[in-house]
């Protein structure tokens, strides 16, 4: 296997510092190089052997709003039929559709525009089991952007819609997971940072062939109380059970997040229990929810990660934060459940400290992780997806065939992306194991500035994951 080195060994062993500072009233994120530790800190990247999958077209990259990690999903597939959506360099909403296995993209550029300059306004969407594409768009804050592409072939979405007609006026986070009777739930924040509740809504499938309706599940799943909110991930397992974790904020301000909580429900999100069974009031507050890990204000713990359920259907939660050591930089972890209780391991060994501080998108030198986990029964092994300025800007894969003790080989899947998290197909790896990933190079500046990068190339990468125990 040949192997190339990541710049930053020689970087780290010239003892160079980079201070990077981009500061706008009190919004200022600054990193710097922490202690060198000699000739741990090279790195060895494994070379992937990465299809192309496609050039889907220039997308807008002046922010990061086609790879934002809250983009549930960004792209995904029903069958052989996958499509992907992003903005252009205009701002429209594009959708493009492929059958697996090819590198052609059929392209549609709509009618339907988003405010791309601000980060936040992603478009998420999601087949239902009928093969119908459901679109959400636009969003921070507003109302309610909605729309569905039919079935029967084509890419042309159909007239807005609402889903409920309640609670749709402050609209921000839409996210869909598909569920195994081919129907949605669909989360979103509904208010504001440091003041919003979350709410879902379920996608019914109609019986007899005809279009499906939307109810509500929770008009306040999460309850901020006016004092917080939260901000989640979820994910729904093999038999239907929805699982759902979040870190709460105190304020507009990213320093305020602290804590991972989480809960599951069973009969699609109308009742909750904690990881011990046993029930939750709903709404969920501070006061009574479960803690999977007390992280304090201040310690740089990611908002908005990724989470996923193992062969055994242990939950297990990616995100990163600074521990309280002194010296201590943010690390890449898992939070999982145990035999005995919640119990965390880290990822690999960062050296690069930054901080990140007030309200709006930050511009960390790290991406959010991404968790895929095999679903094989008893299977513990893992893949974090994720973008690190220690390794060369580009999207790394760190893989183990058993994520609660296993070593990590760490896998090279592109060049540079700049300021984009990773972004995959669900549906492709939970039928086919493989990773389809949507990556663009995208520019952010912090607190929701642009950066001057004209249009880049939207495409689709494919990655068969190399097992350490399969080799």
């Amino acid at each position: 296997m040949r192997e190339r080195w990541c710049c930053v060994g020689r970087f780290l062993r010239e003892r160079l510092c980079v201070v990077w500072c981009v500061c706008a009233g009190v919004s200022c994120c600054v990193l710097s190089v922490s202690e060198v530790r000699g000739q741990q800190e090279l790195r060895a990247l494994r070379e992937a052997v990465v299809r192309e999958g496609g050039v889907l077209g220039p997308g807008w990259a002046r922010t990061k709003v086609n790879m934002a990690i809250f983009r549930h999903s960004a792209v995904d597939s029903v069958g052989d039929r996958q499509v992907a959506g992003w903005y252009d360099g205009a701002g429209r909403v594009c959708l493009g559709e492929r059958r697996l296995g090819e590198d052609r993209w059929r392209v549609q550029v709509t009618e339907l525009r988003g405010r791309v300059t601000d980060a936040h306004n992603v478009i998420s969407l999601a087949f239902d089991g009928a093969g119908e594409l459901h679109v959400s768009w636009d969003h921070h804050g507003h109302p309610l952007r909605y729309v569905r592409v039919s079935a029967g072939g084509g890419l042309e979405p159909g007239e807005r819609q609402v889903m409920v007609g309640r609670d749709e006026e402050r609209v921000t986070y839409p996210e869909f997971y598909r569920l195994p009777d081919g129907g949605l739930l669909f989360f979103y924040r509904e208010g504001a940072a440091g003041a919003g509740n979350l709410v879902l809504n379920r996608y019914r499938p109609s019986v007899s062939g005809g279009a499906g309706v939307w109810e509500r599940v929770q008009s306040n799943l999460i309850d901020g109380e006016g004092e917080r909110n939260a901000y989640w991930q979820a994910c729904v397992d093999g038999g239907g059970v929805i699982h759902l974790s979040w870190v709460w904020r105190e304020t507009p301000d990213v320093v305020t997040n602290h804590d991972l909580c989480y809960a599951r429900s069973a009969d699609g999100g109308v009742t909750w229990t904690n990881s011990a069974g046993v029930r939750l009031l709903v709404p969920m507050t501070a006061a009574g929810s479960e803690y999977a890990c007390r992280i304090a204000q201040g310690s740089e713990l990611a908002n908005q990660t990724s989470m996923s359920v193992d062969g055994s259907g242990r939950p297990v939660i990616a995100t990163f934060w600074r521990g309280a050591e002194a010296g201590a930089v943010p690390q890449y972890r898992l939070v999982y459940l145990g035999e005995s209780g919640w119990r965390v391991v880290q990822v690999g060994e960062r050296t690069l400290n930054f901080e990140r501080r007030g309200g709006g998108t930050k511009r960390p030198p790290i991406s959010r992780p991404l968790l895929l986990l095999d679903s094989a029964a008893g299977s513990r092994r893992a893949v974090v997806l994720f973008r690190d300025q220690e390794w060369g800007g580009g999207v790394v894969a760190a893989v183990t065939g058993d994520y609660a003790g296993g070593d990590w080989e760490y896998w090279g899947l592109t060049g540079g992306v700049g300021q984009a998290d990773p972004l995959v197909d669900f549906g492709v790896w939970r039928e086919r194991g493989e990773v389809h990933l949507l990556s663009q190079l995208t520019g952010q500046g912090d607190g929701e500035r642009e950066e001057s990068v004209e249009p880049t190339a939207v495409r689709l990468l494919e990655w068969r994951v190399r097992w350490p125990d399969s080799r």
